[in-house]
């Protein structure tokens, strides 16, 4: 050809046939050249064998999505023909169909139609001419040997005929149009000469990989299918490739047992759901002992259950139950410790075993990061309302509070902000008889253990907790509201900014109670 740029491979003697191509930007256009005139010079395919697999009612076909159903070439030509053309030529187009069988019509229908022309001059082993245009204009030329290109692949088998007298037969050439994937659908026919298909798809990757499967599974190349899936099951894949795949399993279907590996990676196969998984695993973080490896796992449990992660579709895999039961041994476990840090030392025995114990701060401190998470994974998927109800009745834990140290009663506190901020901020919608019970036991300790609250922060900003512990304070009904504030105001005067400052809340309290409105409420 004028304008292609052919690069033939010379094989090896063991390896006495091979292929080559060429590339052209611009195809040439049959009217540039010769062809034999009359209907020896190009001829439609051959009706296809009732033996041999059909290519367009097969369920693995999808050359469908590989080649633009548009272009349809003539028979003898390259170019296409407009789906809307003449009405003379869509008639002859009727006229014809009606004549033909059924399978016939249906072949003459398919979304591509390939042309098979006989030359004039045989090529020795390279017998055949194989033409793939894109759908972009590129086109590609490969000069095959039409025995590989028969044994390997059902589709062309069809349409390459057994040379007569066993000899070369002459030059043939097969011509496709509208290919989607030009490139992949190159590399499936050269799969077909590599006598080391492993070896061509670990230097092709993946992505390649899975654009020769489809090309396989649409050409019924079937060893190119078990090799790609064979190469693809067994290096490892990105999120990319992953969803590739996928699509390809939708438009194509395999036999199982050549694809049973790959789908055991791509589909969970048992059907129970991710409860029990779930439950495990927050069961595993909240009891484990590495500080630094439990923060990193909450952080990732968390990415995992948030409404707002890909990895989570609805509510099914968190029960709420389960996650209920993980936050009272927690808060059992936290009493029981500020029961052992108050009760008084028995014995010898005791004190020993008190001694080796890692410390009392470090032991409450992983109790309320424990219960700070749970509440948080309860908060960003609408569930926390029972927590508040949960920890406003800790009566015991409020009454041990006041005769704790103060180097770790205050991580209780650390509790109680969390839930204040989240009130405050109107991400939890509970009940005034609530919201009054949780005030009523947290809010005295809150002012007490401010001061190491902003020594000892641990990510919580206290201006953040000022302000939301305000606007939280001023849900609760007025008389209420004007007791609190009164304990607060005594505790702000005598210990400043070891006390949270809630001036704003209170000047609103403040206008809400005594200054006069124009509009009356009814009672």
């Amino acid at each position: 050809m004028a304008d292609s740029t052919h690069h033939t491979i010379r094989r090896a003697a063991a390896r006495p046939r091979g292929w080559c191509c060429s590339f052209s930007g611009v195809p040439d256009s049959p009217e540039h050249r010769a062809l034999p005139a009359g209907p020896a010079g190009a001829q439609k395919l051959p009706p296809k064998s009732p033996l041999a697999p059909s290519f367009h009612s097969s369920p693995s076909s999808k050359l469908a999505g590989l080649i633009d159903p548009r272009r349809i070439l003539s028979p003898g030509r390259v170019s296409p023909i407009d789906s809307e053309g003449s009405p003379a030529v869509a008639a002859a187009g009727a006229e014809e169909e009606e004549a033909l069988p059924r399978d016939q019509a249906a072949a003459a229908l398919a979304p591509f139609v390939a042309v098979r022309e006989d030359e004039e001059e045989g090529g020795g082993g390279l017998d055949l001419r194989l033409s793939l245009r894109g759908r972009d204009g590129r086109r590609v030329v490969m000069e095959l040997d039409s025995a590989v290109l028969r044994e390997s692949s059902a589709f062309f088998a069809d349409m390459v005929p057994v040379a007569s007298g066993g000899g070369g037969g002459g030059g043939k050439r097969i011509e496709v149009d509208g290919v989607d994937n030009l490139e992949a659908f190159k590399e499936a026919v050269e799969l077909m000469f590599e006598p080391d298909a492993m070896r061509w798809l670990a230097r092709a990757g993946v992505s390649r990989a899975i654009g020769v499967l489809e090309v396989s599974s649409s050409i019924m190349f079937d060893r190119g299918i078990e090799s790609c899936l064979k190469y693809i099951e067994a290096v490892p894949w990105n999120e990319n490739e992953e969803e590739k795949l996928k699509h390809v399993f939708a438009r194509c279907t395999f036999d199982e047992s050549v694809c049973r590996d790959v789908l055991a990676r791509l589909q969970q196969q048992c059907t129970s759901s991710s409860e029990d998984l779930t439950v495990q695993l927050v069961e595993s973080v909240t009891s484990g002992t590495n500080n630094s490896a439990r923060k990193e796992l909450q952080s990732l449990v968390s990415g995992l259950l948030s409404k707002s992660s890909v990895y989570h579709k609805d509510l099914s895999g968190l029960n709420k139950g389960s996650l209920y039961q993980i936050c009272r041994c927690c808060l059992s476990s936290l009493v029981e410790l500020f029961m052992d840090a108050s009760g008084p030392i028995e014995d010898a025995g005791q004190a020993t075993t008190i001694s080796v114990r890692k410390p009392m701060i470090e032991r409450v401190s992983k109790q309320t990061e424990n219960l700070n998470w749970l509440f948080d994974i309860l908060v960003n998927n609408d569930m926390a309302e029972e927590f508040v109800e949960l920890w406003a009745k800790q009566d015991e834990l409020i009454r041990m509070h006041e005769q704790a140290s103060p180097m770790f009663r205050y991580e209780l506190s650390r509790i109680s902000a969390s839930v204040f901020i989240a009130l405050g901020k109107g991400r939890i919608q509970c009940p005034s008889d609530t919201r009054s019970q949780l005030f009523h036991g947290w809010f005295r300790p809150m002012l007490m253990d401010f001061g190491w609250l902003q020594r000892c922060s641990k990510g919580l900003d206290v201006r953040i907790l000022e302000e939301n512990l305000g606007q939280a304070l001023l849900t609760l009904p007025l008389q209420q509201q004007q007791s609190l504030f009164e304990e607060w105001f005594r505790c702000f005067a005598s210990r400043g900014t070891e006390c949270p400052n809630l001036g704003r809340a209170f000047q609103v309290w403040w206008r809400r109670s005594f200054v006069r409105s124009s509009v009356e409420v009814r009672r």
